[in-house]
């Protein structure tokens, strides 16, 4: 065995070129080895090079002996004469001054050529350009990006221009109002913030904030409709291939969905999908007697039922079933792994005809079970006279129905038969067909809330265009098995839905959700978001170094879009959402949930502003002027329903994003005092707000980029108008002039425009700290 005094002879006497670099670790002597092997003794003009680091092995290939030395090399740490050097990892580098020109920020530039308002979705850029490796947004510059370490985004509906007083010079000096000319740059250019022309409430926003931006909410100006802010700022689009171009140019309708990079199938019972009570009541459904166990409940809701026609006496019926309970099968009657879980599913579609003003009776009802064979399909007479069959859609005729003696009282007894406690219903908007059977089942799954609207409810995707997105098939052609151009078949149309559950079931609850028309704004984050190196990362996106995120909203964030989120926070307050922002930006003191220094990404919504204006119509606060001049906003009729038997809890929650409801108003009493200034309900609320915006604010580190947005404008009077053209339509096709409740002429028209142009009309405030 040679000492390490002869290695380091040996590899002394080698010439620079001799002594090529190799994969293994550098090494040196430690001090008490250099004592040992007298190394101080060496001459300084001896030092070149300089011996402490140098590689102990040729860069030729190992031999055995060679190999042996490694493992004695290995052997000498142990007694620690040599000792290992570990490269030292990049530190992540300090914060730049906010004086220093290497400070973020994000600025209007006013060569910056605006042709009208920014939208949500210019929004939703800035935040994937700051976050991900996005393209940059063309409405504002952003100055080194790369030190920006972390974006918040809160979103307050009730805020309005109108609330801060912007005012305008004129030509000659004069102080003007903002007009409403749409097509004004005064109307889309960012106003600035002066503090001392805000209201004393709203003046800490100029410190935050340079300047207010206009923004529009995305709609339809041809039907005069706005579309989910929410889920405008929460669904990131998918980039189109060429492929989609090319669909886009031979083809319409829409494009066959291709599962998203990743995507694992995940097998779910059909059990799973069965709605619950609520999300009955929240969809119109006729609740069955057993969706309550409390017999007080029950009697409540029979009441309800006689009152709005749709009892017994009326000539409903109600499948054989006593309590939810007999519905689930025990465990040992399911086999392992079986989709139907012990259920009997049946698929059903019905056909209508207009019998009456607003009365739509029953011509044709088809089932088929789980392998698509028909158990029935039958046509039926209605016992009032026809007013319309409606042919282009049901393809019934008068000629078909002449004959027919089967009454739905027939249809009924049929019915009562087939749906046992453990038949699961399924259908298209299935509603509309138990109301004109006039049964209930408690047991019911419907395509149409299983695969939502991609801009979220009130939309409902059409069962046509279901068909073609996820399952590739064209159907109602107009060939069904009533004859050619007859319109739909209601046996197709029953398979169809059928054919889409058992899709569902296979590949789980988010398959067919909004990440069909894009991807959840958490998931792209996490999945695509950039830790550059000043922030201690590689600057290449990679899941091990994505984003983290989190969503702070009333209810249950989790049951939403924020279940993609890392740290989904259920509030019930706006106190309470803001300390739960303060706490996803800081992270908690112990780090057992959210780590020390806390998300890379926060999306937050105040809701209490909203509720006092009246625009949460579903549970507004209850003040003098809110009962008197407040109107309901977007209510669903829910004529025939048991209101008052919704859920107490908390935090009844709905899955889709723009339905969030929790049961429990915002509570006054987290509002503070009014002021002994006699101030308004609404002056205390944005008072309150604004101090709590504020104490985010200056709990952020710096560095971080903050976006407030409303997300709309006031949408009263838009709904209020939609409603009047609605019973318009309605009663058009049957009343004559007349008669009409309603009247719509180009005056309403031009209204509803108007209304909905203002709807759409929000703000944003955008800022780095």
């Amino acid at each position: 065995m040679s000492s390490p005094n002869q290695h380091v002879a040996d590899s002394s006497s080698q010439t620079p070129s001799d002594m090529a670099p190799t994969n293994n670790k550098k090494r040196k002597l430690s001090a008490n080895s250099a004592e040992h092997t007298g190394m101080d003794a060496i001459p300084s003009f001896l030092g070149q090079p300089e011996l402490p680091e140098f590689n102990l092995t040729s860069a030729s290939r190992p031999s055995e002996d060679s190999a042996s030395l490694k493992l004695q090399n290995v052997e000498s740490k142990m007694s620690q004469d040599w000792q290992t050097v570990e490269p030292r990892r990049k530190k992540a580098k300090k914060i730049p001054k906010q004086q220093s020109g290497n400070y973020p920020a994000i600025e209007f530039s006013k060569d910056s050529r605006l042709q009208s308002q920014i939208k949500i979705s210019d929004l939703q850029n800035l935040i994937l350009y700051i976050l991900t490796d996005a393209p940059s947004p063309s409405f504002v510059s952003v100055r080194h990006r790369p030190e920006i370490r972390k974006v918040i985004v809160i979103m307050v509906p009730g805020l309005e221009k109108e609330m801060f007083a912007i005012k305008r010079k004129d030509g000659k000096g004069n102080e003007e109002h903002r007009n409403k000319n749409y097509n004004s740059p005064d109307e889309y250019y960012p106003v600035n913030l002066v503090e001392e022309e805000l209201p004393e409430s709203l003046k800490p926003f100029a410190d935050m904030f340079k300047h207010l931006w206009p923004v529009k909410t995305p709609g339809d100006d041809k039907f005069s409709k706005m579309h989910s802010p929410l889920h405008a700022i929460l669904t990131a689009p998918l980039p189109k291939t060429k492929e989609d171009k090319q669909w886009s140019k031979n083809k319409k309708g829409a494009k066959p969905v291709k599962e998203p990079h990743g995507w694992k199938n995940n097998r779910t019972p059909i059990s799973e999908f069965v709605h619950s009570p609520e999300e009955l009541l929240e969809n119109e459904y006729v609740l069955h007697p057993a969706s309550y166990s409390d017999e007080v409940e029950k009697n409540g809701l029979m009441d309800n039922r006689r009152s709005a026609g749709v009892s017994q006496e009326h000539g409903w019926v109600d499948s054989s079933v006593k309590t939810l309970d007999q519905g689930t099968p025990p465990d040992k009657e399911i086999e392992t792994g079986s989709i139907t879980a012990g259920r009997e599913v049946l698929a059903m579609d019905c056909e209508m005809c207009m019998t009456g003003e607003n009365e739509f009776s029953l011509t044709r009802i088809s089932i088929v079970t789980w392998d698509g064979s028909v158990i029935l399909d039958e046509l039926v007479k209605p016992e009032r006279p026809i007013i319309n069959y409606l042919t282009q859609y049901s393809g019934i005729t008068e000629q078909m129905i002449a004959p027919i003696t089967t009454t739905l009282q027939d249809i009924q007894k049929k019915l009562l038969s087939i749906l046992h406690p453990r038949a699961v219903l399924i259908g298209h908007s299935l509603n509309s067909d138990l109301n004109a059977l006039k049964i209930t089942h408690p047991f019911i799954i419907d395509t149409s809330i299983i695969f939502p609207h991609p801009r979220g409810p009130p939309l409902k995707s059409s069962l046509k265009w279901l068909a073609q997105r996820y399952l590739n098939r064209e159907i109602q052609k107009g060939h069904g098995t009533t004859g050619p151009g007859a319109g739909h078949d209601s046996i197709e149309d029953a398979r169809t839905c059928l054919d889409l559950v058992k899709q569902k079931c296979e590949k789980g609850k988010e398959w067919g959700m909004a990440d069909a028309a894009g991807e959840n704004l958490f998931k792209r984050i996490a999945r695509m978001g950039v830790r550059y190196k000043n922030q201690g990362g590689s600057a290449i996106p990679s899941p091990l170094t994505g984003k983290s995120s989190a969503m702070i909203d009333w209810g249950e964030p989790k049951k939403g879009p924020g279940a993609a989120s890392s740290f989904p926070i259920g509030c019930h307050s706006d106190e309470e959402v803001m300390k739960g922002v303060i706490r996803a930006v800081k992270g908690d003191v112990d780090g057992k949930e959210i780590p020390g220094g806390g998300v890379d990404f926060v999306w937050a919504r105040f809701r209490e502003l909203e509720a006092l204006k009246g625009w949460w119509n579903k549970n507004k606060q209850t003040t003098p002027e809110s009962t008197t001049n407040d109107t309901p906003t977007t209510d669903v009729s829910t004529e025939g329903i048991a209101l008052t038997d919704r859920p107490k809890t908390s935090t009844a929650m709905a899955d889709t994003p723009t339905d969030i409801n929790p049961s429990e108003p915002p509570a006054a009493s987290s509002l503070p005092p009014p002021p002994p200034d006699k101030s308004t309900p609404i002056d205390v609320a944005a008072a309150a707000l604004t101090n709590r915006l504020h104490q985010i604010y200056q709990a952020l580190p710096p560095c971080t980029a903050l976006i407030i947005y409303s997300g709309s404008g006031d949408p009263r009077e838009m709904s209020r108008l939609q409603a009047m053209q609605t019973q318009f339509k309605k009663e058009y096709k049957i009343r004559k002039w007349d008669e009409l409740s309603v009247k719509w002429t180009d005056t309403e028209e031009q209204a509803l425009k108007r209304a909905a142009r203002a709807a759409r009309d929000g703000l944003a405030f955008i800022g780095v700290k």
